[in-house]
Order: structure tokens, then C-alpha cells, then sequence
């Protein structure tokens, strides 16, 4: 089994940390976003969409982060992606929010417009524009996933026990570490965040993230 992989993708590190966390076999391959090798010839005859995480088993092709998580967890029987229906829908829901809402709104519109010249607005007044709504947005959800998501001393987004909705969403809210986020705010959220950096294989996971981070904070951000 291979998986494609560029260390810093938001996308990639819930993965890699998985893949850690139960000890998998699996071929690590890194995809160069900065030089482009995604839209390589070779590349681009695994994944047209120029795009990592893939997942790569015989002759099975998987994209998108959500599901190579899913078919991960289901390949070996994890519990982090329980059987029962209910159970399950409620990991499905929770990666669906945050890949839409979440990412959208933090991710797209406050964190990489400031940190990635390609989605940087020309226009200023466009980009203070863009970073006002998903400072909004962000606080908005952040402030529905303390206040209902982990409220009632709940440890984990679905219940008592970690599931791959925690992994798919912590590579999404580190993008705050680019922009100087520390959660103050949301307490919940803040201690979640805690939990899941005390993971065992938390920092080789998301090293590359840390790496990025150092060309980053030096800067001044709109926060949330």
C-alpha cells in the first residue's frame, strides 16, 4: 500500500498520524506541491486531480482525506470508526461539517489567504473583505463546536472515545498555528486541541506543519 503525501497538506498529517497510531505497513511517497511534481505526467496518471492525500493499494486508487481515513479504519477494524449505525453517522456528520463549513471558513478564508500568495486577493479591500467573513465564520463554529460539539465534559467530538472525526478535524484547526491561533476563547476547544497533540505520534505526524509554521509567525495576522 502507498500513500502520496506532502507532510504540511492539512489533508495529510490526520493520515500519516493514523497510519502511525496502529502501526500500519504502508509506503510513504511525497508528492513536492512546491516544485509542482503534482502536475507531473506521472502524477497526474494516479490522481488527474493534481491533489494529496491518495491512497494507493494494489490497484485501488482512493482521494480525499475523509475517505482514505474511513477505508483505513475499516481495513483494519479500528475503533476510532465504530459499526454501529448511529455511531457512524455521527463521526460521518462531524467530518463532513468540519470539511465544509470549518475548512471553508478557516481555512480558505482567514488562514491560507494570508500565507499562500495564490489565494492572497490583488485587491485589498477584496482580501480585508475575504478575512472579516471567515474570522466570522470561524468564530462562529468554533463557538458551536465548544458549546454543543464538547460541551458536558465530553472528550472527544463524538462521544468518550477518539474516532477519525478527531484526526480529520485536527489537521484542518493547525492551520491556526501559521496564523498564531491558540483557542483562548473556546476552552473546550483549546483542551481538545491538548488532547490530541499528546498523542504518541502527534508531533512526527505533523512536523511538517511546525516547519512551516517557522517561516509564518513572524508575521502579524488577522486572527480569530
Amino acid at each position: 500500500m502507498k500513500f502520496f503525501t506532502f507532510p504540511a497538506s492539512p489533508g495529510c498529517r490526520p493520515i500519516a498520524m493514523f497510519i502511525a497510531d496502529h502501526g500500519m505497513d504502508v509506503e510513504e511517497r511525497v508528492v513536492d506541491l512546491m516544485s509542482g511534481q503534482q502536475y507531473s505526467p506521472e502524477f497526474i496518471t494516479i490522481n488527474p486531480n493534481s491533489a494529496v492525500p491518495v491512497l494507493q493499494d494494489g490497484d485501488f486508487v482512493l482521494t480525499e482525506s475523509s475517505a482514505i481515513l474511513k477505508y483505513l479504519a475499516d481495513l483494519i477494524d479500528s475503533p476510532t470508526y465504530p459499526k454501529a449505525l448511529r455511531a457512524r453517522a455521527l463521526v460521518n456528520s462531524a467530518m463532513d461539517w468540519f470539511n465544509t463549513g470549518m475548512y471553508r471558513n478557516f481555512g480558505y478564508s482567514l488562514c491560507y489567504p494570508q500565507v499562500l500568495p495564490h489565494v492572497k486577493w490583488e485587491d485589498a479591500n477584496a482580501q480585508s473583505l475575504l478575512l472579516a467573513t471567515g474570522q466570522a465564520g470561524s468564530r462562529k463554529l468554533l463557538s458551536i463546536m465548544n458549546d454543543h460539539m464538547l460541551a458536558n465534559g465530553k472528550k472527544w467530538l463524538c462521544g468518550a472515545e477518539l474516532t477519525i472525526a478527531d484526526y480529520f478535524a485536527s489537521g484542518i484547526l493547525t492551520l491556526g498555528e501559521l496564523i498564531g491561533c491558540n483557542f483562548s476563547a473556546w476552552p473546550n476547544v483549546r483542551e481538545w486541541s491538548e488532547r490530541m497533540e499528546a498523542l504518541p505520534n502527534w508531533r512526527s505526524a505533523n512536523a511538517g506543519l511546525y516547519e512551516w509554521a517557522k517561516f509564518t509567525n513572524t508575521q502579524e495576522y488577522v486572527r480569530i
